[in-house]
């Protein structure tokens, strides 16, 4: 998986939207974005600068972070404002306003050798999404040749568990709740209709 491009060193950053913040309406609107992008995402990115400012994990890039304080308890911190981070830049880059439609042939064919059809794939998908209690994440990932979905709670992923991400949904409710309030299952159904981006998927395949 090429993660380069939403690792970062030094000093982190918030990277940019692949988009325009009105781009995913009406399916997400430009309001959720500014907050969910500029207040959320970014306040993650600020929290874990000041938390590792000093110490060893100063100069590393997201991805060590998190493997390198994952299930230690006196770094939960660093853990969850660092693994927020990566997760909300590859949700961005998971979704496109010319998303859903049918996957490239090769993705198409891991699909249905994992689910049986890419219908199978999303009804998989949208279940686990909206019985995830709470906050979390629903992950396409590859775990050997085979594709599977997965869910995780807070700020864990696939990530710590030698997964590798293909495509996520955001489940914490500032991800849908000014557009869709207590209706999950609408926006993950809508997401995954309009705006998923089958290209990343296909791009992350090992």
């Amino acid at each position: 998986m090429n993660q380069a491009s939403i690792a970062s060193t030094s000093a982190h950053i918030l990277p940019p939207l692949p988009y325009d913040e009105n781009a995913l309406h009406p399916v997400i609107s430009s309001n959720t974005i500014g907050f969910h992008y500029g207040k959320h995402h970014q306040g993650y990115v600020d929290h874990l600068n000041k938390l590792i400012a000093g110490t060893v994990y100063a100069e590393l890039p997201l991805e060590t972070i998190i493997a390198e304080t994952a299930n230690k308890g006196d770094q939960i911190e660093i853990f969850r404002n660092a693994a927020q981070a990566w997760n909300h830049t590859f949700y961005w880059k998971s979704l496109n306003p010319k998303g859903g439609g049918e996957p490239p042939a090769q993705l198409k064919q891991k699909i249905e050798a994992s689910f049986g059809s890419v219908d199978q794939c999303k009804e998989k998908w949208a279940a686990a999404a909206t019985s995830q209690f709470g906050s979390g994440w629903a992950w396409l990932v590859q775990e050997s040749d085979q594709l599977k979905i997965v869910k995780t709670a807070n700020a864990n992923s696939p990530l710590t568990h030698r997964m590798t991400p293909l495509l996520t949904i955001d489940l914490w409710e500032h991800a849908y709740y000014l557009d869709y309030q207590h209706r999950r299952a609408d926006y993950v159904n809508a997401v995954l209709d309009k705006l998923i981006n089958w290209q990343f998927a296909a791009e992350n395949l090992s």
